[in-house]
């Protein structure tokens, strides 16, 4: 049997189980090749099926209506062109490329191209500078750059030895600080790729820098199997099927956007819908979901706030498959789509390390706020944070997956940092530095990060839990908790908010919060401070709590007492940079 014929035969027992979780864990087993590449044997062979041949497998929506789209036999062929390219420039196996591209057709092309040739592809956010792009390119060793014309200037201020290809450009500049290629140059290349050898399985594909909340961003390496043929539980969990239009919220350079704008469509045959905006509005978005009659949609728990402030009563055609990821997503969001769509809005978990681990599948019988249950491929474990002794039956502790025998969508390693990796992977298991409850049906339910979960009174407290409930007040745009130091209790919840268009940053605002979560919460895990602060967060969106925690520190010192700097700089102006306590409304 073929690689393409086993690929599509373990894909298809998930999609026979799509609704019986039970059933596809217990029949699903990881397809194990020697050699596979995810262009060639599974995108390519697609491209030739009549099924495929003709069905779009990307279009891009512009805002000014303008359209482009790519059959997955045009999109075969350009690949094809680029992959013949780039190796006419200079491009060999395993080089590693950054690719810094926006939601432009030359991405997906180029990810294709990539994988034919046996490239290390570095996807990266447009919004970096160039010492940060100083920092990935030294850090990686990457000897090519795909940008566009809007970024490449950047890198005249970033030294090493790499050429820099440019989209959409006729003519390279003669003043480059680095050898300069024009991608259009592609188009007159042959359309037929044939590779030099079979592609290792376990080669190096990917290289993605994640968020870096705690620490500088890690470098974590991904296979030509580990997420080209890992997302197969990406697929199961959206409950992608041939023929579905499916639209992803996440900007290009970060993991997600693999997951949910290459990997799982083009598993799935589905296809890949963008729509590029220069500003968020939602009524405009569910308009256009509407018109091009999307049948799945996934984003981040913050665009959903968003979407859920909009009549999603007004869309006729409403999408039936309906996911969140990034972020817990809280109860209030699960229920305004409910009574809108019929249909739950179902959560996931996996990390940039990982494809999804955990999710409400459909057919699960979704519990409001939880991640649902173990996908096919995966066993999970917890283990106490305290004794790494598993735990047994419902609890609580960190997520950690079994690696004998390892999952197949799971990194190869943290490149180059033998200390993160011995961290990670220890005593037979990868451990996710993640903090879940486990009830008796197996149902997950995220609590935090292990360096973010904190005791106050000697009460465990999960900064989400806390979070869901001040979210839910209509002034609360976004929040953050951390422990603020307490001379009594060693500290205390506190709450930077930020407040939604309307509200004002005054104490009766901050008591009438602090009342509402009052009556949300038990009475250990009030929240007795607040602020109102914009919240720090890592370039990907993810809220940075380390510097709330070390503001914290600074400013109630290490006893938990205000220093009189401290109270002079942060409890005389009012509203923005003011604490509020509890104890200023009784």
């Amino acid at each position: 049997m073929s690689v393409t014929d086993q690929f599509r035969q373990a894909r298809d027992v998930l999609l026979a189980h799509r609704t019986d979780i039970e059933a596809a864990r217990k029949r699903f087993d990881w397809p194990r090749f020697e050699h596979f590449n995810f262009a060639l044997d599974w995108f390519d062979q697609l491209a030739a099926t009549p099924e495929r041949a003709h069905q779009d497998a990307l279009v891009i929506l512009e805002e000014d209506g303008s359209r482009y789209s790519a059959t997955y036999a045009q999109l075969a062929t350009r690949s094809s062109q680029v992959a013949n390219w780039l190796g006419d420039i200079g491009v060999k196996r395993g080089d590693g490329i950054i690719v810094m591209l926006d939601n432009q057709h030359e991405l997906w092309e180029t990810m294709l191209a990539g994988f034919k040739l046996g490239a290390v592809l570095l996807p990266t956010t447009v919004m970096l500078t160039p010492e940060q792009l100083t920092e990935r390119l030294e850090r990686s060793e990457a000897r090519w750059v795909i940008t566009n014309p809007a970024n490449t200037e950047k890198f005249d201020a970033v030294p090493g030895d790499f050429g820099v290809i440019t989209t959409q450009t006729d003519q390279a500049p003669d003043d480059s600080a680095h050898p300069q290629y024009c991608y259009t140059d592609s188009y007159q290349t042959s359309n037929t790729f044939q590779p030099s050898e079979p592609t290792p399985a376990d080669d190096t594909a990917l290289i993605y820098f994640t968020s870096g909340t705690t620490s500088r961003s890690k470098m974590v390496a991904h296979t030509h199997v580990s997420y080209p043929v890992g997302h197969l539980s990406t697929v199961y969990w959206i409950g992608l099927e041939p023929g579905d239009k499916h639209l992803n919220v996440a900007s290009p350079g970060w993991a997600k956007h693999a997951w949910s704008n290459f990997f799982a469509p083009l598993i799935g045959e589905a296809t890949i819908f963008i729509y590029n905006y220069t500003r968020f509005d939602a009524q405009q978005l569910l308009s256009v979901m509407d018109r091009e009659r999307v049948t799945s949609i996934c984003a981040p728990p913050t665009v959903w706030r968003m979407l859920i402030q909009e009549d999603l009563t007004t869309m006729t055609n409403p999408p039936s498959k309906v996911l969140a990821a990034g972020e817990p997503l809280n109860p209030i969001v699960i229920e305004a789509v409910k009574a809108a769509w019929q249909t739950d809005i179902r959560d996931g978990f996996g990390q940039t390390e990982t494809t999804l681990q955990i999710a409400n599948t459909p057919g699960q019988n979704v519990k409001p706020g939880s991640l649902g249950r173990v996908l096919p491929g995966y066993e999970v474990v917890l283990l106490d944070p305290a004794t790494d002794q598993v735990i047994i039956g419902p609890g609580e502790g960190e997520v950690c997956l079994e690696i004998e025998p390892r999952p197949v969508g799971l990194m190869k390693e943290y490149h180059k940092d033998p200390e993160k990796n011995t961290a990670a992977f220890h005593s037979g298991f990868y451990h996710t530095g993640d903090i879940m409850h486990r009830d008796a049906d197996g149902v997950y339910t995220y609590v935090g990060r292990a360096d973010d979960v904190f005791k106050a009174s000697d009460y465990k407290l999960s900064p989400f839990e806390l979070e869901s409930a001040i979210i839910e007040h209509p002034a609360v745009s976004e929040a953050a908790v951390v422990p603020s130091p307490d001379p009594i209790r060693l500290s205390v919840p506190k709450a930077y908010v930020v407040l939604a268009a309307g509200f004002e940053p005054t104490a009766q605002t901050a008591k009438d919060i602090l009342a509402f979560t009052d009556r949300k919460l038990p009475p250990y895990a009030k929240i007795r401070r607040l602020e109102f602060a914009e919240l720090p967060k890592t370039i990907s969106g993810k809220i940075r709590r380390v510097e709330l925690r070390k503001k914290e520190a600074e400013f109630h010192g290490a006893d938990g007492e205000r220093t009189n700097k401290s109270r002079s700089a942060r409890t005389t102006t009012g509203g923005y940079d003011h604490e509020y306590s509890v104890s200023d409304f009784t």
